[in-house]
């Protein structure tokens, strides 16, 4: 089961932290992402982490704003997000797959998502 928290409405410029807690799934899959469907568009690929080497990766748009990290202690990996934007607007999926892609169909699992809103 995979539960996503720190959803919210910021203003652009502001910051958010959303964690993902992977009750042992994580140790069974290889890597763990984070994902985000805008309103009316295609979910996109935003971050992965490699949990056994914690080699992370981004997409172009949060390069530089957005930090993926993970505990070991507590099977959570959180995405830091800083400097929003409007368009960072959507819902955020958490998801875990046991291989190093950025194709939201190759992942296994999915939480329920978490809305994040970027506006004044």
């Amino acid at each position: 089961q995979l539960v996503e928290t720190g959803g919210g409405l910021v203003q652009p410029g502001g910051s958010l932290r959303l964690c993902c807690a992977a009750s042992g799934l994580i140790r069974v899959f290889y890597t763990i992402a984070w994902f985000r469907q805008p309103p009316g568009k295609e979910r996109d690929f935003v971050a992965r982490l490699g949990w056994t080497n914690g080699r992370t990766d981004y997409g172009d748009s949060v390069k530089g704003r957005f930090t993926f990290s993970r505990d070991d202690a507590k099977d959570t990996a959180c995405l830091q997000m800083n400097n929003l934007k409007p368009e960072d607007t959507g819902v955020y999926y958490c998801a875990v797959g046991r291989t190093w892609t950025t194709s939201w169909y190759e992942y296994d699992f999915w939480g329920r998502g978490t809305q994040v809103t970027v506006s004044t």
